[in-house]
């Protein structure tokens, strides 16, 4: 038996068994081949491990399973092997760029990984970039088709087309990414053909997108349908498409290139525009923040604040937010303590009565707060610490076994401690469960509605350098939090 037809027979193993638990030993030892030797013909032959083709496989099952169905993410979990719905939902994400429970809302589009069938056959073809540049979801509204909708309609079909552009293509970016770090790709001879790839086929092609969109919207402005901060982000596009990127290192890199494109022979010029993969939400840990990585930012930048604003609105279901604001403090220090057991009521009532105590040294902001942050690192590499206390005046003594964090009205230019003391400030009333939903969220109701908020208006988020976040327990930490805070900069330093 030889190995394309081995691996064909794996390949319709797998497919029979999905359902089932499924081992590399099981499938090696089905087609007659040692477990080491299997694994390493089927990746180089198919590109994908057998862990990976099993899980792509699984996944998009499941995805037409929660389209086209009514089961329970639980039931479609554990039809697919997957222990707890957490784990399910978080996998789905990462593949589908879409959680579980928005499957069904309008524009949402799932990934489909085919079963695999191996031939042997030769053919030339256009560099693999060109293929990767017509997977960006390019807006190509018809508009001989849309000129007799209202201007609303209009305007929910660029909404609509945000949509799947978010689902798309930040993985055509992180592809993007791993084309121009593959110095295969890099030799002399292809030099020409990838500078029209990258100059036109990428830059020149958003720049001309964001022309029209900005020009559509125009159109549409007087209706007041458009939501304002999609300008400014196209505004911002255009300033990094043509190089004006916040890091002036790394601008004086863009603008060398943008004279003479030869120095993309240098593997380390390379790095610098492609910069580090960054999954599909743009959160994972990056080596190295390039060219690519902005302009990725500021892609996802003009879809938030296009479809962001109807997103809130129907994520606030049982309650609403009744306050939502900005607030600049002054210097302040976080007094409060890390506890592995947050339940443990009498002792954080010994504590909070401690700082009752120091009513002399009041932020400005006085509440009770559970704080969480990731030391500021990626969320991937450094998991969240939470921390019960209050925020007190900048320089307040600290007492015996509790510790601080000091804020700063700026950022320092260092990742981590000290945050900024800039924020925004939500509070919400209804459903108290309904706030604290999990399920469906990437955190909880009140943090994506925050954050979402944040987003829909242009506001920076400063991830992960001084990434925090906080809950808010306005009548003290034990009748529960109504309110949250979101890490924001809001004034440049």
């Amino acid at each position: 038996m030889d190995w394309l037809q081995r691996i064909n027979e794996s390949i319709d193993y797998m497919e029979t068994h999905l359902m089932e638990e499924l081992s590399i030993e099981q499938i090696s030892n089905y087609v007659f081949a040692s477990k080491s030797n299997f694994q390493r013909v089927f990746h180089m032959v198919t590109g994908v491990t057998i862990g990976e083709y099993i899980r792509n496989r699984r996944l998009s099952l499941a995805g037409q399973d929660l389209l086209l169905t009514d089961n329970k993410v639980a039931d479609i979990a554990q039809k697919y092997r997957y222990d707890t719905s957490e784990s399910f939902s978080k996998a789905f994400l990462r593949f589908h760029s879409i959680s579980p429970s928005d499957v069904k809302t309008s524009g949402a589009v799932l990934r489909f990984f085919h079963p695999l069938s191996i031939n042997i056959s030769i053919r030339g073809g256009f560099n693999r970039a060109y293929q990767q540049i017509d997977e960006f979801c390019w807006n190509n509204l018809d508009e001989q088709t849309i000129k007799t909708l209202t201007d609303a309609e209009k305007y929910q079909e660029l909404v609509h087309w945000a949509i799947t552009a978010r689902g798309k293509n930040p993985g055509v970016f992180d592809a993007l990414t791993e084309w121009l770090l593959d110095d295969i790709e890099w030799c002399e001879d292809k030099l020409n053909e990838n500078e029209q790839i990258l100059m036109q086929g990428v830059f020149a092609r958003f720049s001309e997108q964001n022309k029209q969109l900005r020009r559509y919207l125009s159109e549409l402005r007087p209706a007041g349908v458009v939501n304002e901060a999609v300008f400014k982000a196209l505004d911002q596009f255009n300033d990094q498409l043509s190089g004006q990127v916040p890091d002036e290192q790394l601008q004086k890199v863009v603008a060398q290139v943008l004279d003479d494109f030869s120095l993309m022979k240098q593997r380390g010029i390379r790095e610098q525009i492609a910069g580090s993969i960054t999954g599909p939400t743009g959160t994972d840990h990056a080596d190295i923040y390039g060219f690519i990585n902005y302009l990725k930012e500021c892609d996802a930048e003009v879809q938030w604040a296009l479809f962001m604003p109807d997103k809130v609105k129907r994520q606030q279901n049982g309650f609403k937010v009744v306050n939502y604001e900005y607030k600049e403090m002054p210097g302040m220090r976080f007094i409060g303590w890390e506890d592995d057991d947050l339940t443990d009521s009498e002792l954080q009532g010994e504590r909070f009565r401690v700082l009752d105590a120091m009513n002399g040294d009041p932020s400005g902001f006085d509440y009770d707060i559970l704080l969480s942050h990731h030391e500021g690192l990626s969320i991937d590499v450094e998991p969240a610490h939470l921390f019960w206390g209050r925020f007190m005046r900048a320089d307040t003594p600290v007492p015996k076994g509790f510790l601080s964090f000091d804020f700063l009205p700026y950022h320092d230019g260092r990742a981590g401690i000290p945050y900024i003391s800039q924020f925004a400030y939500a509070e919400f009333s209804g459903d108290y469960e309904a706030m604290h939903k999990t399920e469906g969220y990437d955190i909880s109701a009140m943090y994506d509605v925050t954050r979402n908020i944040m987003l829909s208006q242009g506001i920076t988020i400063p991830y992960p350098d001084k990434y925090w976040t906080a809950e808010v327990f306005k009548n003290g930490y034990d009748k529960g939090s109504t309110a949250y805070m979101f890490s924001a900069e809001l004034i440049d330093t």
